[in-house]
């Protein structure tokens, strides 16, 4: 399996990228004795384009058999013991894994709509810049739970 980070706009240095960093690697060493791979970030940069400009990019860097993940407040809100099932499932049967987030406006419903999961981190609406650090976070706790470790307490 290959794990695909997709987001619109790119993280300049400061806390959010620093997070996002510390947990992606975090998530890479956790994963690696459970045959998860490394997550890859790509970023994509409308320039104010729109979500229509936005969908474009985002839908250039999807793998085509990908399982698409998208992050949307519409989306289902689940467990952390839930979305570490899911991603064990996902790394046993699927060769590609993307998750997406787009940019300050949210995503088209052209890559929303196409999606096989859209996730929520809840009622309230995140800044997309830390729905990576929030996304990147739950990964590295996913890596966690699949291991029996410590980090996640239920």
């Amino acid at each position: 399996m290959k794990l695909h980070l997709l987001a619109v706009g790119r993280l300049r240095r400061g806390p959010e990228k620093a997070l996002v960093d510390e947990y992606l690697e975090r998530f890479a060493k956790a994963g690696r004795g459970l045959g998860l791979p490394p997550a890859t970030l790509v970023e994509v940069d409308g320039k104010g384009a729109g979500m229509a400009a936005e969908a474009e990019l985002l839908a250039k860097s999807l793998p085509s058999a990908a399982v698409r993940v998208v992050l949307d407040e519409r989306g289902a809100q689940l467990s952390s013991p839930a979305f570490a099932a899911r991603l064990g499932d996902w790394r046993d049967r699927a060769e590609d894994v993307a998750f997406v987030i787009g940019g300050a406006d949210g995503l088209d419903p052209g890559i929303r709509d196409r999606a096989d999961l859209a996730i929520s981190f809840g009622a309230m609406v995140w800044p997309h810049m830390l729905v990576r650090v929030m996304l990147a976070e739950q990964l590295y706790r996913a890596a966690s739970i699949l291991a029996g470790g410590p980090y996640h307490r239920a």
